[in-house]
Parts: C-alpha cells; structure tokens; sequence
C-alpha cells in the first residue's frame, strides 16, 4: 500500500468525520450519559459513556464507507462498537481511533479539553495524526501532524474542515516556546508523587487532573514540553510521539533508552485497552527527554500491584 495515497486519504476524507463527531459529542455531553464498563481502578481510565460508543460508531462507519484503502488497514478502537470486523486482521498500516479522549473530564463537565481523535501508524512509528477539539476557542481546535508538518488552530465551520486545516500555518520549531511542563499520568495513585518528583528535577509534573486542556495542543504549541507516561494506549499517546518527532524530538522507553515503537504491546483487560510496554518519556527537547528517562529508567514497570 502507498503511504502518500493514504495519508492523503485521511487529511482528504476524515476532517469532516471529526467535526460531525465532535458535535455528536457536545450535543449528549449535555445529559447523563455514563455506563459501566471498565474496572481498571482508575477514574481516568475507566471513564465511558454513551458519546464514547456513539462517536466511534461514526467514525469506523466512515472509514468503512469512505474509501477503499481504509480498510485495507487493522483498525485499533478502544471501544467495541461499530463493523471493526470490515477491516484487515493483517496489514503493514493501523488506524487507531480515541473516540473521547479525555473521557473523565468530558463526562464530570470538568474541562473542556476533551477530544475526539485518530491515527495511523506501523509497527515503528506514526505516520499521520488528527485530532478535533470540539470546546477549545469558539468553533474548536484542530492538531494534525503528517510528514514533516504539525499544524495546530481554530476551526471555522463556515468552510470545509480539510480546507480549514489546509490553511492553518504550520508550528515552526524555531519559534515555538520550550515549556517545562510535563504531563504525567498512568502511575495510579502515585501520579502526585511522580510529578513532584519531576518538578524536583528542574521540570513541572502536571498530572491529568491539572491538566488545562488537551495535551496534544498544549504540546503542539509549546505550552507543554511533553509527557511522561505508564505504559501508555495506542489510541491517544502516539499522537505525541509524531508530534515530537517531527519537531526535532523523540519518545523514548525510558527503562531501556531506546525510541518507542509498536512491536511489545499487551492487552490491559482491566482496561479493555491496548498498551504499550513500560515508561515512555517524550519530548520534542533531547535535554528534557534525557532528563525524564534518567529520572524513571528504575521505576516500577508493573502498573498493577493487586
């Protein structure tokens, strides 16, 4: 399969697909849409409502119906909704599918950094990322990031969304801010300690509960520095490590010092999830990234103690 046709693919056929989504979701965001469904013991993690199995239902639908190269792809969704059986159980590309990112703040109402989001990857990195921030600045907020390229701003729904992202200046790494700030989840009950422990190295742990909006246009912009993060999803961090990577950076396994990829993963079924193995610390800034592994290279690589 061409990596160019599909990307181009993607940016051609799937900005629509979120804006729609993200209006499914603000739409039921005003009732009570909880369900059960996830017993991992974390609030973060096992968050899930009515707007996380509706907005996947559409996108999947989408890639179905929208072009024939998508589901010549595995397809990786954190929910169990939709035709996930129309895709390849084989296949050099994955699309992956974050239908709610941040589904804890978007279900208590407590920020709206919330996201709707996909990707596409190999085995060795990212390859494409898009993702629609429905309640960030007046109409939402768009982050793509594909070949050397990361663009991040407002959406304007009087035009097509792909032409919006088309017309948004890409992030310069020049002149984008170097933050220390460094969002930091995944650790259970010792995220606080965790962060504090970052700060202590001359960083500004930032655990998810503090987090002012969504990380993937914090980091975009510069206003974070990147994250450190247990074994973290496929369906959401790969975002960051694209969007590293294209800015002169990295995401690093921070027990054993090499850059991420894909080939260790294991299912978490307290979760219901697909993760990747061990601590990854990413960064566009090589400094900070040294700093973040040097600091968790021995950290506790069990994310269940019982």
């Amino acid at each position: 399969m061409n990596l160019t046709e599909l990307t181009t693919a993607l940016s051609t056929h799937m900005p629509p697909v979120l804006r729609w989504a993200g209006a499914v979701a603000k739409r039921l965001r005003q009732f009570d849409i909880s369900v059960s469904g996830k017993t991992s013991g974390s609030s973060n993690t096992d968050a899930l409502t009515l707007a996380d199995l509706s907005v996947q239902e559409l996108i999947v639908a989408a890639l179905r119906d929208t072009s024939p190269l998508f589901r010549e792809c595995r397809l990786e969704a954190e929910e169990f909704t939709g035709d996930l059986d129309k895709f390849a159980t084989d296949a050099e590309y994955t699309i992956a599918i974050d239908p709610i990112d941040g589904t804890k703040q978007y279900r208590d109402k407590s920020g709206d950094g919330w996201a709707v989001m996909l990707l596409l990857r190999s085995v060795e990195t990212v390859h494409y990322s898009l993702v629609y921030i429905p309640e960030t600045g007046e109409h939402g907020t768009w982050v793509e990031a594909v070949d050397d390229r990361v663009v991040c701003g407002p959406d304007d729904p009087t035009r097509p969304a792909a032409e919006v992202l088309r017309s948004i200046t890409p992030v310069d790494p020049q002149t984008r801010p170097d933050s220390k700030k460094i969002y930091l989840i995944g650790f259970q009950d010792e995220d606080p300690a965790k962060a504090q422990a970052v700060t202590d190295a001359g960083l500004e742990g930032v655990v998810a509960d503090e987090m002012p909006g969504s990380i993937f246009e914090l980091f975009a912009r510069g206003e974070f520095g990147g994250s450190l993060i247990h074994t973290p999803n496929v369906y959401d961090f790969p975002v960051s490590l694209q969007i590293a990577r294209i800015l002169g950076g990295d995401s690093i396994r921070a027990d054993t010092g090499q850059p991420s990829d894909f080939r260790e993963l294991w299912n978490d079924e307290r979760a219901d999830m697909l993760r990747m193995t061990g601590i990854m610390a990413c960064s566009h800034n090589p400094e900070t990234l040294k700093t973040l592994t040097e600091l968790s290279k021995d950290w506790d690589l069990d994310r269940y103690h019982d």
